[in-house]
């Protein structure tokens, strides 16, 4: 995917951003222990691998200048935001909790400009926070049962 933005040359897969994406990609899969059984693992080990790519993203949009103060703030929401999706670091989690957080991470390591990594600052948290089993989901009304 191209982000066509006024006054920007374009991505550049040689550049030092490109290779830093890269790097800080590789760093958040490898967030979790590698001793880590397949099936279900902690919520605390991905919590690190939401945690370490919203890292990714968060250096990613710090460097716009002009959004400097708002990045910070999405930030601070954001790790705030994701710690209270997992009370309980021990507790496991399913494999498919496991795949999206993957999924996740593997997604922002890919984004490369400044702008976009700001976009998915604002909604990581909430993709995150429905994988990791919080966020507010609502659970469907039933009908009333019969005679009641």
């Amino acid at each position: 995917m191209t982000d066509d933005l006024p006054g920007d040359p374009g991505f550049d897969p040689g550049s030092a951003r490109a290779a830093s994406a890269r790097a800080a990609s590789a760093r958040a899969a490898s967030a979790r222990p590698a001793s880590a059984a397949p099936g279900p693992i902690r919520a605390g080990d991905l919590l690190a691998t939401a945690q370490a790519a919203f890292g990714i993203l968060a250096e990613l949009g710090e460097t716009v200048e002009d959004e400097w103060t708002y990045v910070t703030k999405l930030v601070e929401v954001g790790h705030a935001r994701l710690r209270a999706a997992v009370p309980d670091a021990g507790a496991r989690v399913s494999s498919e909790s496991t795949a999206a957080i993957d999924a996740l991470a593997a997604q922002a390591g890919r984004i490369t400009d400044p702008h976009r990594a700001i976009d998915w600052l604002s909604t990581f948290p909430a993709v995150a926070e429905l994988a990791l089993g919080g966020g507010g989901v609502i659970v469907p009304a039933r009908p009333p049962a019969p005679g009641a």
